[in-house]
This record gives C-alpha cells, sequence and structure tokens, in this order.
C-alpha cells in the first residue's frame, strides 16, 4: 500500500516507539520551517541530526509540541540550544514548564527523562497556525493527556493527531490511573475527530494513513474494552512504561529494573489502586512474563533485554 502523498511543504519523519514522530513544515516561499514534536531526550542528537539534513541548511524557525509527554518535548532543549526556534506549547503546561515543576509534567512520576527547554507561546483551543504555508487549527485533545492538542488543516483535510489517534489505538489513558476522568474525554475526542473529516492522519507514532474511518472504528473498540474494566487500562499502562524504559536503556539487570518500577511513583499509585492485592513483585514478573511472551523483552539470566 502506498503512502498518503502530503503536499511538498511538508515532511514526516517517522521515529521508533522511543520517540514520537517529527513533522517538518519547509515553505521556500516565505522562507519559514517549524516542527511538530521532537522525540525522547535519549534520541536527541538523532533528532538534531534527522532535522538539520532535512532543512538542508536552513535554521528552524518554530517548535510546535502536540503535548509535552516525554516523547514528544525530549529534543526541544537541544533543538533551542542549536537554532533558538519560538517553542509553542499547550497553553495549560506554561506554568509547569516556566518553573520546570518535573511531577506536573509527568517526567518525575513516569520515571522518564526531559533535559529543561522553555516556551514563547502557548496553544489554545481554536487557535490558527500557518505551518508550512498552510493554515492549521488547533484542536484540543483531552484523553490521554488532558492538555494534548491536535492541528487540523482544514483545506486539505491532513490532521495531526498526536496519541489521540494512531491507525490500530491511541495512547495509554493517564488520568484514569488517578482516578481521574480520561474515557470519557477520549471518547468525545474519536467523536470531534469523526466531526472534522480528515482525510489523512499524520499520528504521533506508526506511519502517515488514510484510512481514517477505520482507525476511528478499531479506537473506539480499543476504549470500549479499556472502559469495561479499569484494571486493563492499568495493566496495559504498566506493559507500555516497562517497555518505554527498555526502550530507552536496551538492556538492564532484573533487579535495577525492579527498582525502577517499584520506586516509580505512578507505578506505585497505579499498584495502590488496582492492583494492591498482589505484591507488587508479583506484579512485576507478570509484566515481564507478558512482554516476553508477546515478544517485547527477553531475560537472560540476570538481565532483561530489548526486543523490538
Amino acid at each position: 500500500m502506498s503512502a498518503p502523498i502530503l503536499p511538498p511543504t511538508m515532511r514526516v519523519l517517522e521515529r521508533g516507539w522511543l520517540s514520537a514522530n517529527n513533522v517538518l513544515f519547509v515553505d521556500d516561499a516565505s522562507g519559514e520551517t517549524a516542527l511538530v514534536d521532537t522525540g525522547y531526550v535519549t534520541h536527541a542528537a538523532q533528532t538534531e541530526a534527522l532535522v538539520a539534513s532535512a532543512l538542508d541548511g536552513r535554521p528552524l524557525h518554530r517548535i510546535i509540541n502536540t503535548h509535552l509527554h516525554s516523547d514528544h518535548c525530549g529534543g526541544n532543549a537541544a533543538l533551542q540550544a542549536r537554532w533558538q526556534p519560538q517553542t509553542a506549547i499547550p497553553a495549560a503546561e506554561a506554568t509547569a514548564v516556566a518553573s520546570w515543576d518535573q511531577a506536573a509534567l509527568s517526567f518525575q512520576a513516569t520515571g522518564q527523562q526531559c533535559a529543561r527547554f522553555g516556551f514563547d507561546a502557548v496553544l489554545h483551543d481554536g487557535d490558527r497556525l500557518r505551518l508550512g504555508g498552510i493554515d492549521w487549527d488547533v484542536v484540543a485533545a483531552p484523553g490521554h493527556d488532558p492538555h494534548a492538542v491536535m492541528l487540523f488543516a482544514p483545506s486539505l483535510r491532513i490532521l495531526i493527531s498526536g496519541d489521540a489517534l494512531w491507525e490500530n489505538g491511541f495512547g495509554v489513558i493517564f488520568p484514569e490511573l488517578d482516578g481521574e476522568s480520561g474515557f470519557i474525554e477520549q471518547a468525545a475526542v474519536l467523536a470531534r475527530i469523526e466531526t472534522l473529516d480528515a482525510r489523512i492522519v499524520i499520528p504521533g507514532h506508526g506511519r502517515v494513513f488514510d484510512d481514517v474511518s477505520g482507525a476511528i472504528a478499531r479506537a473506539k473498540g480499543r476504549l470500549d474494552y479499556l472502559q469495561s474494566d479499569g484494571l486493563r487500562n492499568a495493566t496495559h499502562a504498566v506493559r507500555v512504561l516497562v517497555k518505554f524504559k527498555l526502550l530507552e536503556l536496551q538492556s538492564i539487570s532484573h533487579d535495577a529494573l525492579f527498582a525502577w518500577m517499584s520506586g516509580t511513583p505512578l507505578m506505585q499509585r497505579i499498584h495502590a489502586r488496582f492492583m494492591a492485592a498482589q505484591p507488587i513483585e508479583v506484579v512485576f514478573d507478570q509484566t515481564l512474563q507478558a512482554l516476553a511472551k508477546a515478544g517485547a523483552l527477553a531475560v537472560e539470566g540476570d538481565r532483561v533485554i530489548n526486543r523490538d
């Protein structure tokens, strides 16, 4: 199946699952360049090299973050150091970024990393941006993250969806892990995407796709499955966070991985809220077994090894 054709001023740098996709805009008519989302901090040098190659000698003028999970903004600091681009973030995150409150920004809670960065502008639902010579509407996308936004180009019916919609699902519904509302918001986001009538979606992870109605249907089915039992969302979140750590480190001792899991604040809260009937050691072992069965890791002696 051939990839959907995008305007010549747009280029998608599809990344692995540790780093979110990067969407680069180069408008030769105006000279303006912009990048949506910047990957994870341990990939920052790679992100910088990919962007520099694609810019072909041009400077990077703007960064736009769909949301501030570590895999979407981890390259901000490196790109800011090199090009001093203007950076726009979701408005609700402004106070936390200004004070670099890592707990509020989720980095501390998830046991992940992000180099400190600044910002110059904020994004509100209904704002309009000009990127690559195309007008883009900012669309609020709570659910996976309460402050997330998407970008939609009405004239071309292209949606940059972040983690609100993938070809097969969406990101972990994190608010529900702390007893806050997230399933309802995710359902509303999917309904709003339907009203946009997008013909092409550029997701935060995975390939660009044009079977938008099929993706929405699959996402709704996934949401129904998770919403019917909160433990399902919690179990999925634990596996995703452990896999993310393995993607970051590639190899780690069994004891060190357990120490990370048992000491990570969000993992502690998930265990207390959803899994307290079992010791966390049991939850850890069950998580490794499930990921090994799926081919996502291997245990070799006292080492836990990432498998792609």
